[in-house]
């Protein structure tokens, strides 16, 4: 994003940030509540029960954002113990990423139905775009099975019992090296795991496409 300052393109980088805080927020956001219906008030206690982003964004996560694509925001804290069933690690981890999906799908639609009522201006149709594709890449993000991120919650309730604990097992020792070199490889163009995301994005846009 650093190069859109220097290029002078301030506009872009500001509907940029701004989206990209708003995704975040709600990411974070989805977890909390999410908890929350499943028994943990962890997150509330602590103030992430919140839309704020000053609740939720990194300092340090954004500017990696800024100058190298990509960053992130605060975990939000959960207590496993306080959870009330088996399934609630599954269903606070999915949290975050259906919030993305749910926004990118209410910032499309909304556009699309300012369009068909004659609202056609450029500045908001670039801040909608933003903001759906920017939402869908976190989630399809976020859904990456390594490390930290939410799919590694979650693809354990797809295998197998003695699969799923091989898989955790393997992850805690591993998983963030892991993601450090996908995303490292991606950076450098070994593997261009974000020029999928981002078509896979466009291409979920365009199924959401209705005019």
């Amino acid at each position: 994003m650093i190069q859109l300052l220097t290029t002078g393109n301030y506009a872009l980088f500001i509907l940029l940030l701004v989206a990209l805080i708003v995704s975040l927020t709600f990411h974070e956001y989805g977890h909390a509540i999410m908890a929350k219906w499943q028994g943990d008030n962890t997150a509330e206690r602590l103030g992430r029960l919140t839309l704020s982003p000053l609740a939720h964004i990194d300092p340090v996560g954004m500017l990696m954002v800024v100058f190298i694509g990509i960053g992130y925001a605060k975990p939000v804290p959960i207590d496993p113990r306080n959870f009330k069933s088996s399934m609630s690690e599954f269903w606070v981890a999915g949290a975050g990423p259906f919030m993305n999906l749910l926004l990118a799908v209410l910032a499309w639609t909304t556009y699309q139905i300012l369009l068909m009522n004659g609202l056609n201006n450029e500045a908001i149709g670039s801040f909608f775009f933003q903001l759906a594709s920017i939402n869908l890449v976190l989630m399809l993000f976020n859904l990456i099975p390594l490390g930290p991120l939410d799919g590694h919650y979650i693809l354990p309730y797809f295998l197998p019992r003695d699969l799923s604990r091989k898989y955790r097992d393997i992850n805690e020792r591993m998983g963030s090296m892991a993601l450090i070199g996908l995303i490292v490889l991606s950076i450098v163009g070994g593997v261009p795991i974000f020029s999928f995301l981002f078509d896979a994005a466009f291409w979920m846009l365009g199924l959401m496409t209705f005019i």
